[in-house]
């Protein structure tokens, strides 16, 4: 009998228990803790239950005396007895939720089932570890902070560059992304990054023929006239066959490698998770967001993955380029009915890479190469200011030049994409540095970038003058080169924060300055881009391009005009009236209502759980213990009691509200 009640006394405290925290604390307490906490302490309340009933002169094993108690005492006591084991066990789910909130830690059979995962994952912690520390980079994987390396990041950016090397394909790639973006790494980091190549041995053909069949559904040998089993070229993600197809046209075959996905998959776990480790816990992790970064970086990578994402790509360069001297400038035609997320087939340039090309280009008059340099500095401004869409990875190996002159480009992985506005400003910044216009090139360089709090805009004016006074009168000849990487250094020193579409647009014409100097070494880059702008601007004046431009801002325009008149009668009957008035809405936005409210809402309940406190503990302490209930019980300290009771339950509402959302916020971040 006694077991019997014992189990309902628990089931009945574990059902008040969950129900009281879930509604009056609104924290979503999972019901094994519940349960867990329901028991202990039912178990633990017993004995002070009984201690407390005989410090008041009950004796629970007398019959006779329990039946000539007072009924308000055979109902209070018990009564706030129950209540108070309910509150202790509140505070304990409380403190139980802030320090670990429900849902935070995997189920039993979860963790068993992800166990081999979490075996593999801790082998490849370890192993990046001792990378980082084998490179002398192991106290930055420490909370104190870097923010400063001074003459020592050169040395510290070729170390992570090593790192990141042994590390393989996906900390390459990550180390490639992080060069794109100096503004968060400095320069020395992105220059030495920059450096970073992947490549590796390739995979045996009996294994790149497997891909073959199961990408094209057909025997290779069915699909091409003939293919190459060596590869022209082999990186860690993919490699490249030179092949023909059965009608004799010459194509290149990319094939990704069969553990490529599999690897990246794995490693940007680890990405992801160390990234929210240092994000977390160390100073310059939270500085620069490495989570966001990391996220970031897994979208791209994940793209990059998809050949079918290079052939769309591409196609869009292909159309951003057409059009503009005599030496054209070609994006390789893709099968795309031979193409898959695995396989890319495309046209097969004659020619070499730029970077191989020095006898072939000595061979060309210097008219022909000057054409050549302004036909490729036309077509990459047309894509960046006018069609949005460009290759971000202009340096001399992704040209490709044939015999005769023509120019083609390659590796479409990395390709950016500017909206209207970002394409507005680059152009207007470029235009107010030829014009060596400071305050107009400032106020585009605040057009395209996020601007840093307490910026000195004099001082970017200032700095940016002197940029443009340094490369002289029309930034011509030889002394514009540069240009775009000195650029990119004063929007890092002074801290602005670079949209990654505008960083890939300064990355790829910085690089473009090199490529071009190839070309041309004597190219005036500024006159070149003037003539191009030209060319630009004679294609916009087309009647064909005027009347979509028109009809296409008329169509923005027109709904406004229209309300005009309207809205300016309404103005000037309300001024005649005199009841022109400007209302301001404050807290207009639910957000911050939201957050007021609960603020307000924190505070009341921290007051009352504080007076309820302060005045509980004056009744149980006052020497005048007041009117007797019953014999041995005070009315007082039983008010006392009750009022610390209110107390303590606000007093843990009040924490789990302040507490929960950081601990959740927490252990999401581990997660």
């Amino acid at each position: 009998m006694l077991f019997l009640f014992s189990v309902t006394a628990i089931v009945f405290n574990t059902i008040l228990l969950g129900f009281v925290t879930r509604r009056l604390l609104g924290v979503p307490v999972g019901w094994p803790r519940t349960i867990l906490v329901s028991g202990s302490v039912f178990a633990a309340m017993g004995g002070v239950s009984r201690r407390v009933l005989e410090h008041l002169g009950i004796d629970v094993g007398d019959d006779a005396a329990l039946a000539a108690l007072d009924p308000v005492v055979a109902v209070a006591v018990p009564t706030l007895l129950v209540a108070w084991s309910v509150a202790v066990g509140i505070g304990i789910l409380v403190i139980l939720e802030a320090m670990v909130p429900t849902g935070t830690l995997p189920r039993p059979l979860a963790l068993l089932r992800d166990l081999p995962a979490r075996h593999r994952r801790a082998r490849r912690y370890t192993a990046i570890v001792a990378i980082a520390v084998r490179h002398g980079l192991g106290g930055f994987l420490r909370s104190r902070p870097h923010t400063d390396l001074g003459a020592d990041a050169p040395r510290v950016a070729r170390s992570l560059r090593l790192a990141m090397t042994e590390a393989g394909v996906t900390f390459i790639k990550l180390g490639q992304m992080l060069s794109t973006r100096p503004d968060l790494v400095g320069d020395a980091f992105a220059s030495e990054l920059g450096r970073l190549t992947s490549d590796v041995a390739p995979q045996p053909w009996a294994t790149v023929e497997q891909t073959l069949r199961a990408e094209l559904g057909a025997d290779p040998a069915e699909v091409f006239g003939q293919i190459d089993h060596e590869p022209l070229a082999a990186a860690s993600v993919g490699q490249v066959h030179a092949a023909r197809l059965r009608d004799g046209s010459p194509v290149v075959v990319k094939v990704q490698r069969t553990d490529a996905r599999a690897q990246v998959t794995a490693d940007m776990d680890i990405i992801t998770r160390l990234a929210t480790w240092l994000e977390r816990t160390t100073d310059w992790g939270s500085r620069l967001g490495v989570r966001g970064l990391a996220d970031g970086f897994a979208a791209n990578l994940e793209e990059e993955l998809d050949y079918r994402v290079e052939a769309a790509n591409m196609d869009a360069i292909a159309a951003a380029s057409g059009g503009g001297g005599t030496v054209p400038v070609r994006v390789p035609t893709v099968y795309a009915e031979l193409s898959g997320p695995r396989v890319l087939v495309m046209e097969r340039m004659a020619g070499r890479e730029l970077s191989r090309a020095g006898e072939l280009l000595a061979g060309f008059p210097p008219e022909r190469r000057a054409e050549m340099a302004r036909t490729l500095l036309g077509a990459v401004l047309r894509q960046v200011l006018d069609e949005g869409v460009f290759h971000a990875d202009l340096h001399a190996g992704n040209v490709f030049v044939d015999d005769d002159g023509t120019l083609g480009l390659l590796d479409f992985g990395s390709v950016g994409r500017l909206d209207s506005a970002g394409r507005s400003g680059l152009t207007r910044l470029i235009l107010a540095v030829d014009r060596q216009d400071s305050v107009g090139a400032t106020d585009a360089l605040l057009g395209v970038l996020d601007r840093p709090a307490g910026l000195d805009d004099r001082a970017v004016e200032r700095e940016l003058g002197g940029l443009i006074g340094r490369y002289g009168h029309g930034l011509g000849g030889a002394g514009s080169a540069g240009l775009f990487g000195d650029l990119m250094g004063l929007v890092v020193r002074h801290g602005f924060a670079v949209p990654p579409a505008v960083a890939a647009a300064f990355r790829s014409l910085g690089a473009l300055e090199g490529t071009l100097r190839t070309l041309d070494p004597q190219l005036d880059l500024m006159d070149a881009a003037r003539d191009a702008g030209r060319d630009l601007a004679g294609e916009r004046l087309q009647p064909d391009r005027l009347k979509a431009d028109l009809a296409e801002q008329l169509t923005h325009l027109l709904p406004v005009l229209q309300r005009i008149p309207r809205r300016l009668d309404a103005l000037a009957d309300a001024a005649q009236r005199g009841e022109l008035s400007v209302n301001v809405r404050v807290l207009a936005d639910e957000r911050d209502r939201s957050f007021v409210s609960g603020l307000v809402q924190q505070l009341t309940v921290t007051l009352l759980a504080a007076a309820a406190a302060i005045g509980g503990i004056l009744l149980v302490l006052a020497a005048d213990r007041g009117p007797e209930v019953s014999e041995g019980v005070a009315l007082y300290p039983l008010l006392g009691a009750t009022l610390f009771l209110f107390a303590f339950v606000l007093a843990a509402r009040a924490l789990a509200v302040a507490f929960t959302h950081h601990a959740r916020t927490y252990w999401g971040a581990r997660r």
